[in-house]
């Protein structure tokens, strides 16, 4: 079996969000089986910059499937073909040789392009901000086993807790949703005792803040699951939307709550 593959890519280019995009072809001769899929882009942007071109633009950072910095669409799967599976994880030795691939960015108006393959997701970090301060006074560090919590419970949290905010579930999402997203973030505190004090303002703040940030409506296809790279259960989308309709009750009645709310 050779050690390298022909590919052909078929890359959008977009100078800017308003700028009229493009794809570019390129063919990658040569290329390493044991290369990720970065660094096979890094070789293409290497030849491109010895030709006088413009690179592409993509983002990453730690390359290990831990921040999720990294992200774009690979032949219309969200980071490619793998399950649990970050684009910078992904390896050359997945494809055959004169394999066609079409590389495009996240698409969702919540997610305007920068450039090329890289966009803007300040919106999560903007839903995120929306649920504000746990109210909870910790004064000096805790003992390890002061504050009891559940070995379900705190497994759950930890689970919820794994989402690297890659953005790969609204790319997914045929209304670009980020109910996903949305969800595991105010989960993980729901799960444990410290986020209890705002743990129905929160969601109320951050699900209204994700709608106006312009993501579409949950459409249970449940294809947000199948891409998310850390496999967060959409059974955090009902729980968060429970959580979401008691916030409303709660503060429509105009009773005050162990939540934070008050008439």
């Amino acid at each position: 079996m050779s050690d390298t593959i022909n590919v052909t890519l078929e890359v959008w280019r977009q100078p800017g969000a308003k700028a009229q995009g493009r794809f570019e072809r390129y063919e990658m001769n040569g290329v390493s089986t044991h290369a990720s899929f970065l660094e096979m882009l890094d070789g293409l942007n290497e030849k491109l910059i010895n030709e006088g071109k413009e690179p592409i633009a993509f983002e990453h950072d730690c390359r290990e499937g831990i921040c999720g910095s990294c992200g774009f669409v690979i032949n219309g799967q969200a980071h490619g073909p793998d399950r649990g599976t970050t684009v910078c994880q992904l390896h050359m030795r997945r494809f055959k040789s004169g394999t066609h691939l079409v590389l495009e960015p996240w698409r969702a108006k919540a997610f305007p392009v920068v450039r090329d393959l890289m966009v803007d997701r300040t919106s999560f970090d903007k839903i995120q901000a929306a649920g504000g301060y746990n109210g909870v006074n910790v004064g000096n560090a805790p003992d390890a086993n002061a504050i009891l919590v559940g070995k379900e419970a705190a497994g759950e949290a930890f689970d919820a807790a794994a989402c690297i905010g890659c953005g790969a579930c609204v790319a997914a999402c045929k209304n670009a949703s980020a109910m996903l997203f949305t969800s595991a973030k105010v989960g993980h505190f729901a799960m444990l005792p410290q986020g209890q004090p705002e743990r129905y303002r929160r969601v109320a703040r951050m699900f209204d803040e994700m709608e106006a940030q312009g993501f579409g409506a949950c459409s249970w296809t449940q294809e947000c699951e199948a891409a998310c790279p850390k496999g967060i259960s959409v059974k955090w989308i009902s729980r968060g939307k429970r959580d979401y309709l008691k916030a409303k009750l709660v503060k429509d009645s105009g009773q005050s709550s162990d939540d934070g709310f008050a008439g």
